[in-house]
């Protein structure tokens, strides 16, 4: 098995140990492949996390504007649900890309 492909492997299957992290180590002290795998796998691991910050903004802006705890309530509750949802998603498919990069169908 090609070294290559492991560590392009591992920085998708780090979402279970450190998430984020071993992607940027990977990318700066890589080349070619892997670098392009640790690329996805960052941004894979990060988007949930932009979408938590981006949903306390709206969640901010929308409880102000309205000044009405059953909207603010209501959207924090929506909020919540799509983050989730999301870091389902990105979970699974990291999984899913770590067995595909392994098996060399990446």
């Amino acid at each position: 098995m090609d070294s290559n492909k492991v560590i392009a492997s591992l920085c998708y299957f780090s979402i279970f140990f450190a998430p984020v992290i071993l992607p940027i180590v990977v990318y700066f002290v890589s080349e070619g492949e892997t670098k392009v795998h640790a690329k996805k796998a960052f941004w894979s691991h990060i988007v949930p996390y932009l979408v938590l910050v981006t949903g306390f903004i709206v969640f901010g802006v929308v409880g102000i504007t309205t000044n009405s705890g059953t909207i603010a309530g209501l959207s924090f509750i929506t909020i919540f649900l799509i983050f989730g949802l999301l870091c389902l998603f990105y979970f699974i498919w990291n999984i899913i890309k770590g067995i595909q990069v392994l098996q060399g169908k990446a």
